[in-house]
């Protein structure tokens, strides 16, 4: 399996999805850019995830709250006192690791010798704001996305009145400074989350656990996820976090074992009630049906991007024998695949042919924006490197396209990416095609 990984994270660099931080000077461990095609598919993932978990909903808001937030909300919700893991260090090489994810707590993994008793280490990313460096101008980077969600609970409710239950959604960056960050973008020191803070009345809480645990198993079959690779983890309740009663894990089969994708945690009223008593401002709701006012509890789906990403392309990665020969290509599913379909003409120093191509181009272009033009090599290369990026559709423009055989004139070759079969569709039904697959 861990083959496999390799495969990927060489498929991903080779064909621009996902590059080392800062390369050229070394890089920067737990740091990764994403390449044009990266940024596309994670494009597609997030915009995937605001459709079905905000805009096809009548009860969801969003936000965009800021990354640098006043101190005092990391200090109500415990991330200053809390969020930590536990650190060894050798005592003769001096790397420092996870307590906890180490198979042998008193041996460096790396030399062998003894390791230092565990001490918490806290990873929020600290900073000062101004040209004063004194402990009163500090902040952090936010370590997750709930916390703006929560500051903003008050404006939400003063500016759009909504009814419980309602929903507050973000996507956005979060910084960790993990202490051993790992598995290429699973494990990152900067991160983006998708997340949603689901308000309920009490009584309520576990109707909208079960409605939202559906929605996720839902996302995962929208993005291409097996569901034979999702699986779900009741967290026990002496592993929980402080602020839940009930945690489920969805977890997949990366290549280096079954591991945490996202979470969807029932968190009480925690959070509301400790930034009430943390800023004394009143974040009760007045709960019109029940002619009282109430500190809501939460319903909170958490997906991360990056282990999104990183899943999609695990579960789409293929290889295997065309033609008799060896390829390989993403499966991805056609919904967040970078690109729809790409438009070559069969001999690019053919005018005729090219002019054709490029007219049929900026056509689909025009409703389908990621459509690509690919010119590049011959023409069975130019599949190959499509099948690589997960493009589902191949169009050539031949000279039958042009009329050389005539009841084939105003047709093309429309290729398709899993199976390699080939079929004449008339340039009038094209848009149709594609359409009807994303």
């Amino acid at each position: 399996m861990q083959d496999l990984m390799e495969k990927v994270v060489s498929l991903a660099k080779r064909r621009g999805f996902v590059f080392p931080g800062s390369e050229i000077y070394g890089g920067l461990a737990g740091v990764y850019d994403y390449g044009p095609f990266g940024v596309a598919l994670k494009n597609n993932i997030k915009q995937l995830w605001w459709r079905m978990f905000v805009e096809r909903r009548d009860d969801m808001y969003g936000v965009d709250a800021a990354i640098l937030m006043n101190s005092k909300v990391w200090e109500a919700s415990g991330h200053v006192a809390g969020f930590s893991d536990p650190l060894v260090e050798c005592e003769k090489c001096r790397r420092r690791f996870r307590a906890d994810h180490l198979t042998d707590p008193s041996a460096c993994p790396e030399c062998g010798s003894a390791l230092s008793e565990p001490r918490q280490f806290n990873m929020m990313f600290k900073t000062h704001v101004g040209a004063s460096e004194d402990e009163a101008a500090s902040v952090y980077l936010r370590p997750e996305t709930a916390g703006g969600i929560f500051a903003n609970f008050k404006n939400v409710v003063d500016a759009l009145h909504p009814k419980l239950p309602f929903g507050i959604a973000q996507i956005g960056k979060a910084f960790r400074n993990e202490i051993a960050p790992r598995d290429f973008i699973f494990r990152l020191r900067e991160l983006e989350q998708m997340e949603v803070e689901y308000f309920v009345r009490e009584g309520d809480w576990e109707r909208a656990f079960e409605e939202w645990r559906v929605v996720m198993h839902e996302f995962a079959t929208a993005v291409g996820l097996p569901e034979r690779m999702v699986h779900e983890l009741a967290v026990p309740t002496e592993d929980l976090a402080h602020y839940s009663t009930r945690t489920i894990d969805f977890e997949f089969d990366y290549p280096f074992g079954r591991k945490e994708l996202w979470g969807l945690a029932y968190r009480t009223n925690f959070d509301l009630s400790t930034h009430e008593k943390g800023s004394g401002v009143d974040l009760k709701y007045m709960d019109e049906e029940m002619k009282t006012k109430i500190v809501p509890h939460v319903i909170e789906p958490s997906l991360g991007v990056d282990r999104t990403v990183l899943a999609a392309l695990v579960a789409a990665y293929r290889e295997d024998d065309l033609g008799g020969e060896k390829r390989v290509y993403l499966a991805l599913s056609p919904k967040i695949a970078p690109v729809k379909a790409a438009v070559s003409p069969l001999l690019k120093n053919k005018p005729e042919l090219v002019e054709h191509a490029r007219q049929v181009y900026r056509t689909l272009k025009k409703d389908i924006p990621q459509i690509m033009w690919d010119d590049n090599g011959n023409i069975g290369k130019r599949y190959r490197r499509q099948d690589e990026i997960g493009t589902p559709f191949c169009i050539t423009i031949d000279f039958d396209t042009l009329g050389e055989t005539p009841k084939l004139k105003d047709t093309v070759t429309l290729r398709d990416r899993d199976s390699g079969e080939q079929e004449r569709v008339p340039i009038a039904e094209l848009f149709g095609r594609i359409r009807s697959v994303l």
